[in-house]
């Protein structure tokens, strides 16, 4: 059945790939990717699909609502995956405004058009929000995990702006019965990931002998997710989904830091032919980030018994096909990390 389908934050690293899901798996779907471009967009990794009938790139703000009303308008949009999002902690809590200004009001927009557009006329229609397991706050180093209904209690400014849009998309629901759905997933990991975060940061500063910057000791735990699973529970989701339901996304897949980062060394020396252990001497610890949550770990256990997901890689398997994918396109980290990614496109796509 035909779809118009509205993905946010499509030109980033979990978007693209969901994107290029989505187009390659429904050709009966007419599939626009609304991006607005910052650091952490780049149209290089869509190079793949960027000529296929059934895609379009705009260019434009989620915080632009008239803009975002005119596009639900003018392209019929039957279903809202929203990734759109500031994402990275650090920058957080260096500018908070700006998370509270993407993350929430950018949200608002979005439901805001989709109710004046859907009219109340709800059918087959669908707004999907993608959130983070940080809105729940931090777990003892105990078998705890992180459930459905788990209270949220968020500690830095990018959980708190997540889960303030959570809510947000919640109270649409209940007030205007909006058809909504919601997920909040763990880490994810994997190719085209912007390299301020940890894996694709320290791959590269392997490949270049530079420091691997651990916070504290390095004991922080995180439960790891390969982004290409996310993208297949997104779409299990979005089509069998319970409306305004939440189902939590995980790997069961939960590594201290500093264990993480010396299966990365391993592997990155491994494929590199370097002697064993080579990178160790890389491992610089600094100051523990403010607010560093402790644990992270994520029960998965609904979304497999009522939908049948699962993830498919362990850490190891995909730790491996991410090293290797990092060295096999090393001009799109080289173009990346010079910033020269930002002039990929330039002219070739107007706002519309």
């Amino acid at each position: 059945m035909k779809k118009n389908i509205l993905i946010t934050g499509g030109a980033g690293f979990i978007g693209s790939h969901v994107v290029r899901l989505f187009v390659n798996k429904y050709p009966e779907y007419n599939i626009i990717n609304l991006d607005k471009l910052t650091y952490a967009g780049n149209l290089a990794n869509l190079k793949d699909i960027e000529t296929k009938p059934n895609y379009k790139f705009v260019k434009a703000d989620i915080c632009d609502f008239e803009t975002i009303l005119n596009l639900f308008k003018g392209n019929n949009i039957d279903g809202v995956i929203h990734l759109a999002a500031e994402s990275h902690v650090d920058r957080s809590i260096k500018d908070p405004f700006t998370f509270a200004q993407t993350n929430v009001l950018g949200t608002l927009s979005l439901l805001q058009a989709a109710k004046e557009c859907w009219k109340d006329n709800y059918e087959r229609k669908l707004f999907y929000h993608i959130s983070t397991d940080e809105v729940y706050g931090e777990l003892d180093f105990d078998n705890t995990f992180f459930t459905e209904d788990t209270p949220y209690d968020p500690h830095s400014p990018y959980s708190a702006s997540k889960a303030s849009s959570d809510h947000f998309v919640r109270s649409f629901c209940d007030t205007y019965k909006l058809p909504v759905v919601i997920t909040n997933c763990s880490n994810n990991y994997g190719p085209y990931q912007f390299p301020e975060k940890l894996i694709p940061l320290f791959i590269n500063n392997i490949i270049n002998k530079k420091p691997l910057p651990v916070y504290g000791k390095g004991e922080n735990v995180r439960d790891w997710l390969y982004v290409v699973d996310h993208a297949r529970a997104i779409d299990i989701i979005f089509h069998k989904g319970k409306i305004r339901d939440t189902y939590n996304i995980g790997g069961f897949n939960e590594w201290k830091n500093i264990d993480l980062i010396k299966v990365i060394i391993k592997t990155v020396d491994k494929i590199l032919g370097n002697p064993e252990g080579e990178s160790l001497n890389l491992i610089t610890y600094v100051t523990d980030r403010a607010g560093h949550d402790l644990r992270y770990a994520i029960d998965s256990t609904k979304l497999k018994n009522e939908l049948g997901w699962e993830p498919s890689l362990q850490f190891e398997e995909g730790i491996e096909l991410t090293v290797k994918w990092y060295l096999e396109n090393k001009e799109w980290m080289d173009n990346v990390t010079s910033g020269d990614y930002k002039n990929y496109y330039e002219g070739m796509y107007k706002d519309r």
